[in-house]
């Protein structure tokens, strides 16, 4: 198990030297993120990106995300432009031997948050999710949530030039459901797993976060029978997951570590996002600490279940409280989530000498 730290390039208010003096790092997983969604990276930039990260004794071989264009979620007449510069990305990106790319197909939105900073007790500020207050919400409140957050810092994973063009793609979904979704994406597949393996390159699809339905957009990566769904519709070792516990742990009915025992068993886990979240209801829930008595997961139980399928893939704490009056983008300060590895590899470090008496 290789373990990783999520870097926003040279942007981030998060150095690389500094995540290279957190104990047990392997590497990084970051992307190019001035490339528009839908462009070609070009091979010149990703070998500087490599050489830099390399040059702080990081290893880089996991990029997160590629995003997917939303012409292929809508299978509308530019798709086929937009995966052909997909497969292009991936020949380029095999030239600096990415080993795995992470990306999803959730409609318009990437994860989802009705709080970006909920006090806790301790003072600390996390994401959360409130259901009740999103039925309440319009989707111009909702739009002023992100923009109101993303003032002073970014958030982390949105391409924010949706924004203005969210109704739009709104009334472009309208007739969209979710068999529709699932063929839009099997075609996306059909395309792009044959190039990847031929560039040796693994994708994982990261489950929608949270994993059922917003504002009546059809969400479809969000439990075992659909994540079967997902491997079966191209019977290719490279056509995985990127198994995210705290994306998939607010529905109930996702058992973690029965997951990764199920999938790691067809060997189609090709990246592991590892964090914890307590859930209030059944549609409401905020984030903790990585720590297991914090939550509604039982990390111990997840880290074991990997050492038992033998996963060597890489893995990453995800999502990590403000503590210490830190300022970064929500959910990715510096202290938590180096907080997270710590407690990541001594589960591990202990796992894997239990196993070993």
């Amino acid at each position: 198990m290789k373990m990783t730290f999520r870097w926003y390039g040279k942007n981030d208010k998060i150095p690389l030297k500094h995540i290279a003096q957190i104990p047990g790092i392997n590497g990084v997983v970051t992307s190019l993120m001035d490339v528009p969604v839908g462009e070609v990276w070009q091979i010149s930039e990703l070998m500087e990106l490599k050489k830099y990260v390399n040059s702080y004794g990081l290893n880089l071989e996991v990029i997160e995300s590629v995003n997917v264009h939303e012409s292929i979620k809508l299978g509308d007449r530019q798709r086929d432009k937009y995966i052909q510069n997909y497969k292009e990305t991936l020949v380029n990106l095999s030239h600096i031997d990415i080993k795995t790319v992470c990306y999803n197909f959730m409609p318009i939105f990437d994860w989802t948050r009705t709080d970006l900073a909920k006090p806790l007790k301790d003072g600390s500020t996390v994401l959360s999710f409130d259901d009740k207050q999103l039925k309440n919400l319009t989707l111009d409140d909702l739009l002023g949530i992100i923009k109101n957050g993303s003032k002073d810092v970014s958030i982390p994973g949105w391409e924010l030039d949706r924004l203005d063009i969210m109704e739009e793609l709104f009334k472009q979904y309208k007739n969209i459901s979710e068999e529709d979704l699932w063929d839009n994406l099997k075609y996306f597949l059909n395309e792009v797993i044959p190039i990847a393996d031929e560039c040796d390159i693994n994708m994982g699809i990261h489950p929608d976060d949270p994993p059922w339905s917003i504002f009546g957009l059809p969400r479809i990566i969000t439990c075992k029978k659909n994540l079967q769904r997902l491997v079966d519709l191209v019977d290719n070792p490279r056509n995985g997951i990127t198994l995210c516990s705290g994306s998939l742990g607010p529905n109930g009915d996702n058992n973690i570590p029965d997951l990764i025992r199920h999938f790691g068993a067809q060997n189609r886990i090709h990246f592991a996002h590892v964090r914890n979240i307590k859930s209030l209801d059944k549609h409401s829930f905020y984030e903790t600490s990585h720590l297991s008595s914090d939550g509604s997961l039982d990390l111990y139980e997840i880290i074991k279940a990997y050492n038992e399928i033998g996963f060597t893939g890489c893995v990453r704490p995800d999502h990590g409280r403000m503590i210490w009056n830190e300022k970064a983008m929500p959910g990715y300060g510096l202290y938590d989530r180096a907080l997270g590895i710590a407690y990541l590899n001594g589960l591990y470090e202990a796992i894997q000498k239990e196993k070993n008496v």
